[in-house]
């Protein structure tokens, strides 16, 4: 089987649309489609099924998956071990802002066990962003939050979001919040429930930065939601049952469909496994 066709098959299966896929192999939609019409040749089974206006994996489709992921990380790790003396360029990094203090040391320790000699430069920006330069190839890795089950990345750790404030009683009338941007799932989580509560609440302020949401629940300004991975030291967490719930979410590490030269998917499934086992 083709590899190129096995990329975009798994860019279709992380992202779950075809227009995505497209984006992230530098491929236009119609050769997304003859691609997909070669590995259904190629398997001489059906691979995708219409639910109604979606396309899903049928369960040929979904056993190819494993079978694409392993074909591809044993291809990566072969052009790995080749060209691991040539110097390649900065491999680019993203990683949500919150997840800069706790999860993204521990990446980055694990990647220059593997990669001792690789430069990295480090962006930080919200989930949403982080995709969109995946898609557009100006990141090569990312560390992304997810739906639970979802397949998009490889499992860095499961987590759930909690309420978070600085230690202050908030005897406010109407609750007041300081939220990670709009797009952030625990931003549409809090607001949602609040609204659907009734409860009264005013939104004090939003940002992408954990830095500036941090300093402001520390002075008692507000209270934030966020995920248990992101609560700093000087942050307590809230045990008030008459808040709304919160989602639980995955923080994974996804590769760009087209990978760095030195850092595969075979890379990322050993750095996941590492993770986990050390988490």
């Amino acid at each position: 089987m083709d590899i190129d066709a096995l990329r975009s098959f798994l860019a279709f299966v992380d992202t779950g649309s075809f227009t995505r896929a497209a984006k992230q192999t530098y491929r236009s939609q119609s050769a997304i489609s003859m691609q997909m019409k070669k590995l259904e040749e190629a398997t001489g089974q059906s691979l995708f099924t219409k639910e109604g206006r979606n396309v899903a994996l049928t369960e040929r489709g979904q056993e190819l998956v494993s079978y694409a992921r392993r074909i591809l990380s044993l291809h990566d790790e072969a052009l790995s071990h080749f060209k691991h003396t040539v110097h390649h360029r900065p491999l680019v990094l993203g990683c949500p802002d919150d997840y800069a203090e706790s999860v993204l040391p521990d990446v980055v320790a694990l990647m220059r066990e593997h990669l001792p000699q690789q430069t990295l430069t480090i962006i930080c920006d919200c989930s949403t962003q982080l995709r969109l330069m995946l898609d557009q190839g100006k990141v090569d890795v990312a560390i992304l939050t997810r739906a639970p089950h979802a397949e998009e990345g490889y499992l860095l750790k499961h987590d759930k979001g909690v309420w978070v404030h600085g230690g202050k009683s908030l005897e406010n009338e109407s609750l007041p919040l300081v939220l990670y941007e709009p797009d952030c799932k625990f931003h549409s989580a809090a607001i949602d429930g609040m609204e659907k509560q009734g409860r009264p609440y005013t939104l004090v302020a939003s940002s992408s930065s954990a830095t500036a949401i941090k300093s402001l629940l520390r002075r008692g300004i507000g209270i934030s939601a966020m995920a248990v991975s992101s609560v700093s030291p000087g942050l307590t967490i809230s045990h008030d049952t008459s808040l709304p719930p919160l989602p639980s979410v995955d923080i994974v590490l996804a590769v760009a469909p087209v990978p760095h030269p030195a850092f595969g998917s075979h890379l990322a499934a050993k750095i996941s496994q590492s993770f986990q086992a050390t988490a």
